[in-house]
């Protein structure tokens, strides 16, 4: 898997049993997420490999052309306007890669939770609802559904039942709380399980947030 994305792992304890794969987003790169791992409370788990893969480089249209990590390229403000479907798709691959990666360690799909903040948080979203077997969940933060309209079609059925953690800041400047409003509106209505949670923040994380992402962890990997 020479072309696997460029990772930081961090391992909890040896051999670990499940896996948390972590997006970041957009111009961060994986480093942005590391310091979390010691602030959650993962008390009672087994092991867990946090995997924090950087995304490629490329030229990201509403910042002037100017290129920076990105899971996909933005053309408008609005985020879901003119979407870079071929983007959001080849990002999918290869975050699919990474899930097989772990599989081929010895950790099973049921085992994995996919997580991403903001273009990460869309991207966990877009790889987690069409991954042909169960995940242990989907940890998203601070983002919203891409491909909205194709997500019914597309989605695969054996992620039904898997628990989503939503979460966002009321005072986010950068993706408007609307949009996660409309994309847990939009989940439910397909009959995902959703968790909501909203913080008095912008486009942030919060100790708040910290603690009930480690319930979270908790309760879908115990």
């Amino acid at each position: 898997m020479s072309n696997l994305l460029e990772h930081i792992e961090i391992e909890t304890a040896p051999n670990p049993a499940a896996a948390v794969i972590w997006m970041h987003g957009l111009g961060a790169d994986g480093n942005d997420f590391v310091p979390l791992v010691r602030e959650l409370d993962l008390s009672g788990l087994p092991g867990i490999r946090f995997v924090f893969p950087h995304a490629a480089t490329m030229p990201v249209t509403i910042n002037g052309g100017y290129v920076m990590r990105a899971w996909y390229d933005i053309v408008a403000t609005d985020l879901t306007r003119r979407e870079d479907e071929a983007g959001l798709r080849a990002s999918q691959a290869q975050i699919e890669a990474l899930i097989a990666r772990e599989k081929a360690r010895g950790i099973p799909a049921q085992r994995i939770v996919l997580a991403g903040f903001s273009q990460g948080c869309a991207m966990a979203l877009q790889t987690g609802l069409r991954h042909p077997e169960p995940l242990a969940g989907l940890l998203c933060l601070s983002g919203y559904l891409p491909l909205a309209d194709k997500t019914a079609a597309e989605r695969h059925p054996a992620g039904q039942h898997a628990p989503i953690f939503l979460a966002h800041g009321t005072a986010d400047p950068v993706v408007p709380l609307l949009r996660a409003s409309q994309s847990r509106e939009a989940l439910q209505a397909l009959g995902y399980q959703v968790e909501w949670h909203d913080y008095p923040m912008q486009h942030s994380l919060c100790q708040d947030e910290v603690d009930d992402i480690g319930a979270w962890l908790r309760r879908v990997l115990a």
